[in-house]
């Protein structure tokens, strides 16, 4: 009885070693901000962002089974007057029996469709939030910080704890700065 116990032991320990192993090379996907800009429109300020958006393994997977991706985008400027911010969820989502990806920003409820996924990845390439009045009149000299990445908390709570500790689920762009200038 215990030269079974000890081979299942050593059966554990081996499976547990190679599946650390399998966490740690799957792919994360990759998110970068590749221009960012404040647009003053006739409806009011709007920010305009080219981010770049590649999901894999597990992110990819969970969006191609119906499981809505949420984007958190936090905006801040600060200078010598007041510091502004704003948060902005966008959440990418796909309907397997429509086979539509859908596109929707939760502050202003602006919903776009698409019927593949390349055409959601150009739509992030050319990401245009409304933003509060208060964003309008920055002086110059404000600099303005984007911070985009996965949102863990608007995940099914099934994939939490996973979306925590799997690299494959960290899935954030580095923090892009800028200053507002004249003109």
């Amino acid at each position: 009885m215990r030269l079974w116990k000890k081979l299942a032991s050593v059966l554990c320990a081996v499976a547990l070693v190679g599946g650390c192993d399998a966490l740690r090379e799957q792919a994360p996907g990759s998110l970068q901000v590749r221009d960012a800009r404040l647009v003053a429109a006739a409806d009011g300020p709007r920010l305009e962002i080219d981010l770049e958006c590649r999901l894999n393994g597990p992110i990819s997977d969970a969006l191609e089974h119906g499981i809505p991706i949420t984007l958190k985008l936090d905006l801040s400027a600060t200078g010598d007057h007041a510091a502004l911010s704003n948060r902005r969820l966008v959440e990418l989502r796909y309907f397997p029996l429509t086979r539509r990806y859908q596109l929707r920003d939760s502050a202003s409820g602006d919903l776009r469709s698409f019927p593949a996924s390349g055409y959601l990845t150009d739509a992030l390439a050319s990401l245009r939030l409304p933003l509060p009045p208060g964003f309008a009149n920055l002086p110059p000299g404000t600099r303005l910080r984007l911070e985009v990445g996965l949102d863990h908390g608007a995940l099914p709570g099934a994939l939490r704890l996973p979306a925590m500790l799997e690299p494959a689920w960290r899935l954030q762009a580095p923090e892009y700065a800028w200053t507002v200038t004249a003109g």
